[in-house]
């Protein structure tokens, strides 16, 4: 080995487990068969094939970087990387200009990888649209978010999304024994016992980002080295589940508070809710506020849940939503975590409907289609003389001097008479609304 191979394996050795064995072909990638496999969309690349503009979208260390690279590497095109949250839109005319060149001058094409693209502005997006829309580059952009969020439609409408999944355990254990295997990049020169259960922990640890499971597997086995090797003896390391508890510290939980998995999550925790299942709602609910949930955030959905889904078939949910708001305020966590199970057990298990959403949709409608209806006369209120004189309130019965607090009369519009707006469900008190609502319309038919 020469002095300048020697610096070179220096510097490998220096880097990161996870950078070191970043696979070096398509065929070293793990994971992703729905895209990789045979026939599959990216499966037959080869040296001078079309790749259409892509957008990676997957959560963190599922390889989307990697995969621009060596998809460039595969169809033989110069590779160009930027990252959103540095370039700007001389960054990516520069890149543009570079690749029109080439393709002039050698005739070789260009792939712009671009990272995190939803964080690129409008404006930024914009420059791109005529050189993806000529091919002067290839665009792969790769983002955790859901692009229909972050990329203009324009650009969405000239790229295929392309979606990456997490890795599964099964995947991480290949990646994990290929590291602890391969003595050029990895960890295969170093001579390390590791029980198959306590790779499966790692594995599990990852929680799919093969980034972080290789970067824990790293982690313990810098702890087992300053530990004297174990119980093998002699210069053996011994890698033991507590070392790579240590080096985990906690499970990583997928959760980008203004991502994808956040509204994932958000949802899963509506839905059990409304399917008055309290142990999924309150899982979710865990699994939020153990990613660093704002707590008044799921209180705030939890109000507004009361109104939307429970209503009236249970009118104190509100209160009990609200109290839970008002609660937290005044204990903070940890022990606020306490008031937001109480609700939401409370929530989940609550009878539910509705009619607060399709009531007001359906008044709403009514507005739209017909504009500013005018109050009937004996609606207004005559505080002067003059409004008297035009018949301001007159014919007006006041409800209270009749039996029950009810005499029949039309409060709508003339316009909207005979229309039907809240119509209650059987569930919980609405029920008994509904029964009061059926029984003071039979009085109404019976006449005054």
């Amino acid at each position: 080995m020469d002095l300048f191979q020697q610096n070179a394996q220096a510097r490998r050795l220096n880097q990161p487990l996870a950078e070191r064995m970043r696979p070096r072909s398509l065929a070293e990638f793990i994971g992703q068969e729905h895209l990789l496999g045979p026939g599959k969309l990216l499966g037959r690349l080869g040296p001078g094939q079309n790749l259409p503009s892509l957008l990676l979208w997957g959560p963190p260390g599922t390889g989307k970087t990697t995969l621009a690279r060596l998809l460039a590497e595969a169809v033989r095109a110069h590779f160009i990387t930027l990252s959103a949250v540095q370039a700007g839109v001389k960054e990516v005319r520069e890149a543009v200009a570079e690749a029109a060149a080439r393709r002039d001058q050698y005739g070789r094409r260009t792939l712009l990888f671009i990272d995190e693209i939803h964080r690129f502005s409008r404006t930024q997006q914009d420059a791109l649209l005529p050189h993806v829309e000529a091919g002067t580059v290839t665009l792969v952009g790769a983002t955790t978010e859901n692009p229909s969020f972050g990329v203009v439609a324009a650009l969405l409408s000239r790229a295929r999304v392309v979606r990456l999944e997490a890795l599964t355990d099964e995947a991480l254990v290949t990646i994990l024994r290929r590291a602890l295997g391969d003595p050029e990049r990895g960890l295969g020169a170093i001579p390390i016992d590791i029980a198959d259960p306590v790779v499966d922990e790692i594995a599990s640890l990852g929680a799919g980002d093969g980034r972080r499971a290789l970067g824990i597997l790293d982690a313990a086995v810098e702890l087992a080295r300053a530990a004297g090797g174990g119980a093998a003896g002699g210069d053996r390391l011994v890698v033991t589940r507590e070392q790579v508890i240590e080096a985990a510290q906690t499970r990583a939980l997928a959760y980008d508070k203004a991502g994808d998995e956040h509204y994932a999550v958000v949802s899963a925790f509506i839905k059990s809710m409304r399917g008055s299942d309290p142990d999924a709602s309150v899982y979710w609910m865990t699994r939020m506020l153990e990613a660093g949930e704002d707590p008044r955030f799921i209180l705030r959905r939890m109000v507004i849940f009361a109104s939307e889904d429970v209503g009236n078939a249970d009118p104190q949910a509100l209160g009990v939503a609200v109290a839970a708001l008002d609660a937290f305020e005044l204990v903070g966590l940890p022990e606020g975590a306490l008031v937001l199970t109480q609700a939401v057990v409370y929530l989940a298990c609550a009878p539910k409907s509705n009619t607060a959403l399709t009531t007001y949709a359906a008044a709403r409608r009514l507005v739209r289609e017909h504009g500013a209806l005018p109050v009937p006369a004996e609606l207004k209120n005559a505080a002067t003389a003059l409004m008297k004189q035009l018949g301001h309130g007159q014919g007006y019965k006041y409800p209270h001097d009749f039996d029950g607090a009810y005499v029949p009369a039309d409060y709508l519009p003339a316009a909207l008479v005979g229309e039907t707006i809240y119509r209650p469900t059987e569930s919980g008190y609405e029920a008994q609304l509904k029964a009061r609502l059926e029984a003071l319309a039979a009085r109404r038919r019976r006449g005054p």
